[in-house]
């Protein structure tokens, strides 16, 4: 296995199908350390889930190694925050980056390759595309086993949620918040 850090590129339509995967198979290695089966087996379903709005828009990242994704993840300038609690009438609405903020999205690290940077490295291209497009401050709607990466890239925890899939399995989970230029956290 490749130990140096994999280059990161947008993700393409013909991802999909892989982006699927690792998102499926990161849930299904990394939430039992957080939530109990029932609720990593609906996560698997419902939070595992790739928007393809954001392959769309251009906005997604992946990191490959040998020839298969490890890592992903993106931001949004629409108005859906997260998948897992199904669909609502104005998650296409676009943002205005004057008023809202951008919505980082659909973060998820092969187990195997956690704690290597990727997850911030994402974040970074995140960061400044939405800034370029004036963007001041970015959100989510973070899982438990997000959490500690966010605040390491400087996010705040703003409230405590909880996220109930479609089939009805509660979710803990965290909305969290950082201005554009805010710093990240290391090393303060």
């Amino acid at each position: 296995m490749t130990t140096d850090t994999p280059p990161q590129r947008a993700a393409t339509l013909a991802d999909a199908p892989a982006i699927a995967a690792l998102m499926r198979a990161s849930v299904l290695e990394l939430f039992p350390r957080f939530y109990d089966e029932r609720q990593t087996a609906s996560a698997a379903e419902h939070v595992a889930r790739l928007d393809p709005r954001l392959l769309e828009d251009g906005t997604y990242f992946v990191h490959e190694a040998d020839g298969e994704i490890v890592a992903c993840g993106g931001w949004s300038r629409r108005n859906k925050t997260h998948a897992g609690a199904g669909d609502t009438a104005d998650d296409d609405r676009r943002l205005d980056p004057a008023t809202e903020p951008a919505r980082v999205r659909a973060m998820f690290v092969r187990g195997d390759w956690t704690r290597r940077g990727l997850g911030r490295a994402i974040l970074e291209s995140c960061r400044v595309a939405a800034k370029a497009e004036g963007f001041t401050s970015l959100t989510l709607t973070a899982t438990l086993p997000g959490v500690p990466l966010y605040l390491s890239f400087g996010f705040t925890e703003v409230e405590r949620v909880t996220v109930t899939t479609p089939d009805g399995v509660d979710l803990a989970g965290a909305v969290m918040a950082r201005g554009i230029d805010d710093p990240d956290s290391i090393g303060r």
